[in-house]
């Protein structure tokens, strides 16, 4: 069986464990099909430092833990360092993409990713050497 590497961009993240409607359900879906192929799930640190901004603004500590675990226990969570870096600085190149988004597909590439998915229409257009397909989650089959 060939397991795919698929990246979550930090949205999904939130759309699942905030559990936001039909978003939130679509992203369920989506996890359920991975682990019954047997896909790893692959995101950044720079995703866990995003989706614990709010939590620790509004002094939610149970919120802060939720996705902490959430994250931690599901994903491979790639690390922001020089080679990241690297990438980050090729990818940023192309001023269309914001910074953030650049960090979060520099991550991706260096983790040689299959699939990145995020919820930004504009990224699926790019093309980011490392990471075979870039979409977003309306595009997603399932």
């Amino acid at each position: 069986m060939v397991v795919s590497r698929i990246f979550w961009d930090t949205n999904l993240f939130v759309y699942l464990i905030e559990n936001q409607g039909r978003v939130a359900q679509r992203v369920a879906d989506l996890r359920a099909r991975m682990r019954e192929r047997g896909d790893q799930l692959v995101t950044s640190a720079f995703t866990l430092g995003e989706v614990l901004v709010k939590p620790i603004e509004a002094e939610r500590d149970d919120l802060r833990d939720a996705y902490e675990t959430a994250i931690t226990a599901a994903a491979a969570i790639i690390p922001l360092d020089r080679q990241v870096a690297m990438r980050y600085a090729r990818i940023r190149a192309d001023r269309s993409i914001k910074p953030p988004d650049a960090i979060q597909l520099a991550c991706a590439a260096h983790a040689g990713v299959d699939l990145f998915i995020t919820n930004d229409e504009r990224l699926s257009k790019k093309h980011v050497p490392g990471i075979q397909f870039v979409t977003s989650l309306d595009r997603v089959p399932l």
